[in-house]
């Protein structure tokens, strides 16, 4: 037997008394999609403090620390604002979500915001209450198209949400090319431009809180589940 051979043979009988090499994984492969959905239905739904709703309810806490600290420091007279974005930053819309594996199908968007399906954040139902108990006034801005205001409108009162002093939607001709934080400052400038001080400003996608002019302070609501640049 060669020496070659004798090496071989060795090796083999390595292998054999060791048991079979495991897989050879892929180095830098990202998570498999499937375990990131499942991560995301249990930040969802647990209880520690890492969790979306406790996460929810500390930025909600700071929002108002906030806007009471701008309230007891305002100047007779002057008009306070607060403005907030809907989508999973006062309404919930969880169930489309799951509904459809975390995959964007208008249709079936469309339809939930026929049926009012949306419910009600209860931290961020707190911070309303909060601005209207402080005669702040209060504003919406969303990306829903402004054909969908009669639904929006009535889904936001049925939740809670019974008092705004405006709502802001996409324009039918708002521009394809205009990103989402270009189109919502533009509302904000209309805002100030009616007199009011945004005091805070308060959404889910940092596309709700960039671009001047800004709030005095934004407020970054948890999302993981999808992403509106």
């Amino acid at each position: 037997m060669t020496i070659s051979r004798l090496v071989a043979a060795l090796l083999l009988c390595c292998c054999c008394a060791m048991g079979q090499q495991p897989p050879v994984t892929v180095p830098g492969e990202p998570t498999n999609i499937q375990t990131v959905k499942d991560q995301l239905k249990h930040y969802h739904d647990c209880t520690e403090a890492d969790c979306y709703m406790p996460q929810m309810e500390r930025q909600v806490d700071l929002a108002i620390k906030y806007m009471k600290h701008d309230v007891a420091a305002a100047k007779p007279g002057e008009k306070l604002a607060i403005v907030f974005d809907i989508d999973e930053t006062v309404l919930s819309n969880w169930s489309t979500e799951v509904h459809d594996d975390f995959a964007y199908v208008p249709a079936d968007w469309n339809l939930c915001v026929q049926l009012w399906c949306g419910r009600a954040i209860l931290p961020t139902l707190r911070l309303f209450k909060e601005a209207e108990k402080d005669k702040v006034a209060v504003f919406f801005i969303t990306g829903r198209p402004e054909t969908q205001r009669n639904d929006t409108a009535t889904n936001l009162r049925a939740e809670g949400f019974d008092q705004w002093v405006g709502l802001y939607l996409r324009p039918v001709n708002h521009p394809a090319s205009q990103a989402v934080d270009e189109y919502k400052s533009g509302d904000r400038a209309d805002i100030l431009g009616k007199g009011y001080r945004i005091v805070v400003n308060v959404g889910d996608q940092m596309s709700d809180l960039t671009h001047a002019p800004l709030a005095e302070h934004s407020v970054k609501l948890p999302n993981p589940f999808y992403f509106i640049p």
